[in-house]
């Protein structure tokens, strides 16, 4: 994984790297890998990772052919600050 640092900005590179981290799905599997998990264990969590994403995904589908109602959406605030 590689990020450039701009102008002497580490603090900016770093956040990007994590952000990068996130996505990549690098924190969980090191929290995963703290502790042994057993292979039965490792099936059940994958599974179900598997059956959430699956209703995730037939969700969003439902989602778009209208067979059920989106998100609510947050009324934007108009004021002055």
């Amino acid at each position: 994984m590689q990020v450039l640092v701009r102008d002497n900005n580490v603090d900016q590179a770093l956040r990007v790297l994590k952000k990068k981290m996130q996505r990549e799905g690098l924190f969980r599997e090191m929290k995963a890998r703290r502790a042994y998990e057993k292979p039965s264990e490792k099936r059940a969590r994958e599974k179900g990772e598997a059956v959430r994403r699956s209703r995730k995904a037939a969700r969003k589908q439902a989602q778009r052919e209208g067979l059920i109602p989106g998100p609510k959406r947050k009324p934007r605030e108009t004021g002055a600050r």
